[in-house]
């Protein structure tokens, strides 16, 4: 059992670890919410410009890599405009249901047309060849994570939705904040567990085999999904 959770963690690691400057995307929406309930509009959407600001100039000092800190600040500077031009400060989290919106339709899309988002996103993280995802012994089970995922972001936008009629600025930033890294972790590692098991079930061949072009019977994928 602990084997299998040191292996969980070091897969999870694995696909995080392009995503390490995530806290630049999540801090200003949670400094916004936290100031706006205390000090109201103008000083949240100051601040939260301000916090994207320091975040880009900081990486830029350090040499690192400024994309997530840019993407932060523009989506910051987006959400505080459509905040200031619509009155309300619920409408800073408009972005963030266009996102979603756009992000389930491409979802949709994938499946639709048989690459499935959860192939492209392995494929995009690991660099294994494409053609093993295709197989018929293995897109199954990633037709059916992607399906996983499309319940839950539907399910979000949803929340999120209904959030925003209601109007209240802060329950939906908490909820945007929950329903973002937490909630996707958890997606991702019961993703893992089932895909993982999903293709033992098929008896589809393992990557590396695949590669070696072996044939049957194979041991399967048992590392890695």
């Amino acid at each position: 059992m602990q084997k299998k959770s040191i292996e969980l963690w070091q897969e999870l690691r694995t696909v995080l670890s392009g995503r390490n400057n995530t806290l630049d995307a999540i801090l200003p929406p949670l400094v916004f919410t936290l100031i706006n309930s205390l000090a109201g509009l103008a000083p949240a959407a100051l601040t939260s410009l301000a916090l994207a600001a320091g975040l880009t100039g900081l990486r830029m000092v350090r040499k690192e890599a400024p994309a997530y800190a840019l993407g932060g600040l523009a989506l910051t500077l987006l959400s505080a405009g459509l905040a200031w031009f619509t009155r309300s400060a619920a409408g800073f989290f408009l972005p963030g249901l266009v996102t979603s919106a756009i992000l389930l339709a491409g979802t949709l899309i994938s499946l639709a047309i048989g690459r499935p988002l959860a192939a492209w996103s392995s494929h995009l993280t690991r660099a294994w060849p494409r053609e093993w995802y295709w197989l018929p012994q293995v897109r199954p089970a990633y037709n059916e994570v992607t399906w996983m995922w499309a319940a839950f972001i539907a399910a979000r936008l949803a929340a999120q939705v209904a959030l925003l009629k209601q109007g209240d600025a802060t329950v939906l930033g908490w909820a945007n904040t929950l329903l973002d890294w937490p909630a996707t972790i958890l997606i991702l590692v019961i993703s893992y567990i089932y895909g993982l098991w999903r293709l033992a079930r098929l008896g589809g061949p393992g990557v590396e085999e695949f590669k070696a072009g072996q044939s049957p019977p194979w041991k399967g994928q048992s590392r890695g999904f």
